[in-house]
């Protein structure tokens, strides 16, 4: 081969490798907000999404709301939620044990935290602890809450920008 085309085919891997490199190192950085979303596609959010911020559990047994610290949740920013639980009927529910998971239907990915509930506030008012969306779009947050030997699931739906 002539010495033109060996420092061409040099150049192409190493030009290559470089590419490959660099998107390894900037896709956790990057990735969230831009390559992901166009790696995956966009698929509509449901036209029907209800996205109040009070529901019943899915069995109907709690009647649970959300409010964030700051208002409206931010992007990218480590926030707090407190969420009131109260049963079908209207009493406040005390001493209940609560778990957060959620994520980005449309995207497959769960929560980029591990949100917790730090505290009964009292009153049927729980502190949620450690929140985070890195990117906008459509976001599910589940509670799953057992009290008083019951179990039920509530889900809420956002969409931020």
């Amino acid at each position: 081969m002539k010495k033109q085309t060996i420092t061409v085919i040099v150049t192409t891997v190493i030009t290559v490798l470089v590419l490959i490199t660099a998107f390894i190192f900037l896709m956790p950085i990057l990735g969230p907000r831009y390559m992901h979303p166009m790696m995956m596609g966009s698929q509509p959010v449901p036209a029907n999404l209800d996205m109040s911020t009070s529901h019943l559990s899915d069995n109907g047994l709690f009647l649970v709301s959300w409010t964030s610290d700051p208002t409206p949740p931010p992007l990218n920013q480590i926030h707090t939620w407190t969420i009131h639980v109260e049963t079908a009927d209207g009493q406040p529910v005390e001493d209940a044990d609560i778990t957060v998971n959620g994520g980005m239907p449309q995207h497959g990915h769960g929560l980029p935290t591990s949100p917790q509930v730090t505290q009964n506030l009292g009153n049927g008012d729980y502190l949620v602890e450690g929140m985070k969306f890195q990117m906008p779009g459509w976001w599910e947050v589940r509670f799953n809450i057992s009290a008083d030997g019951q179990n039920d699931t509530v889900t809420f739906n956002l969409i931020l920008e």
